[in-house]
């Protein structure tokens, strides 16, 4: 089968978008279907183009058997809606000039978005080389933008609304990552039979806590000593509400005994790292965005890790990726939200799930793990035997691809 998949965002960079669509394209190549990838030069979260891309305009190049169409990019920092709306839009123009005409014709175009903007180049493949296009919605886009507040002019509203439309009814079918965006899909009147759920999951050969992983070296290179490690790991972004976290680190600066740890990138890192600074926090470490070669091996230093949402409605129905290979790690987790992802978490036996934002709630689950080695060691086990059987990126690559042979 011949596979075009176009997307914003790609390996190497990090986070839930390019390492879903990364793992699917690897395990279907080595399936023996051929698979390209249409996407533009990575430079997320930070808007830096690394320096082996640095002064091109196209590229092709293989990564693991897969074909990579590498496209120009207004690359800009993932905060201002204009500037990354921009950015957005000069990989749907790119993408169209510099790779249309190269690739062969595909059985099938899967499209996802996030960006809205990224399926327009879907839709533009399928009507040119005709070929049916599949929808794969990460997140509810333009919904999220506008609950969050970032997007509030009516008529843009109304524009990207009608576009979202178009593009779930030109669609040979839609794919979602949770239950409830089927949902809302549905509700808004898109046929039940031409949505599929494929949950995100979790690379087991490489997020598993039977695998010995480097911890000395990790704990010398960034001066940690013998505390002990409270971890987050991901996005600094408006969804997580990390200031809560931040709050708690403060509540908890009489034990000297701790380290809270941020690894990662997005548009409140410099606010949280100034509210640290106004804090007089010494309790608290950023680290910049890390290989996700490196990402288990955090998570085996660290006593818990945190997986937090804001209290807003609209996050009932995330699922943060983030807590599958949390799982697969066997570190147990404090989870600060509510809907299904919190239903999964309950279920998983390898966290303590707290209503979003509660401190009081983050901070007794997080002494208990502490002070318990017993309580430590079973959500270790539970959560890592869980992920290994329900949500094996194997698994869920082979559901993908039987649902892309029925088209």
């Amino acid at each position: 089968m011949r596979i075009v998949v176009i997307c914003h965002y790609f390996y190497p960079e990090i986070g839930a978008p390019s390492a879903r669509l990364f793992e699917m394209s690897k395990r279907w190549v080595s399936q023996g279907h051929e698979v390209s990838v249409v996407t533009c030069f990575p430079n997320h979260p930070t808007g830096i183009i690394p320096e082996e891309y640095q002064g091109k305009k196209y590229m092709l190049e293989t990564i693991e058997g897969i074909q990579i169409y590498r496209n120009y990019v207004y690359a800009t920092p993932n905060e201002g809606f204009i500037k990354k709306t921009l950015g957005h839009l000069s990989f749907v123009i790119s993408s169209i000039i510099l790779s249309l005409f190269r690739i062969q014709r595909p059985d099938v175009i899967i499209v996802s978005s996030p960006t809205l903007f990224s399926v327009i180049s879907g839709y533009v493949f399928s009507l040119i080389r005709r070929a049916p296009f599949v929808f794969e919605v990460r997140d509810l886009w333009p919904d999220a933008i506008i609950k969050l507040g970032i997007l509030t002019n009516k008529p843009i509203i109304r524009c990207l609304e009608w576009m979202e439309m178009f593009l779930y009814r030109r669609s040979k079918k839609v794919v979602v990552v949770t239950e409830a965006f089927k949902k809302h899909i549905v509700y808004r009147g898109i046929s039940e039979r031409k949505i599929s759920v494929i949950t995100n999951g979790v690379d087991t050969s490489v997020f598993n806590k039977e695998i010995k992983q480097p911890v000395q070296s990790l704990r010398e290179e960034f001066g940690w000593g013998d505390r002990k490690i409270l971890l987050y790991v991901g996005a600094h972004g408006i969804s997580q509400g990390l200031t809560t976290l931040i709050q708690i680190a403060k509540r908890m600066e009489d034990r000297k005994d701790i380290l809270f740890v941020f690894v990662g990138e997005g548009a409140e890192k410099k606010k949280l790292q100034a509210l640290v600074e106004e804090l007089g926090l010494h309790n608290v470490q950023f680290i910049s965005s890390q290989p996700k070669e490196r990402i288990p091996t955090f998570y085996a230093v660290a006593e818990l890790s945190y997986v937090p949402l804001r209290n807003l409605p609209m996050f009932d129905d995330y699922i943060p990726s983030k807590m599958f290979e949390i799982l697969g790690s066997g570190c147990p987790i404090v989870a600060s939200m509510s809907g299904e992802a919190a239903s999964i978490l309950e279920d998983s036996g390898g966290a303590i799930v707290i209503s979003p934002e509660d401190v009081e709630g983050i901070i007794d689950a997080t002494i208990m793990i502490l002070a318990d080695k017993v309580i430590r060691q079973k959500l270790s086990e539970r959560g890592s035997e869980f992920v290994k059987l329900n949500y094996s990126r194997d698994a869920l690559a082979d559901k993908y691809i039987s649902i892309l042979e029925e088209l």
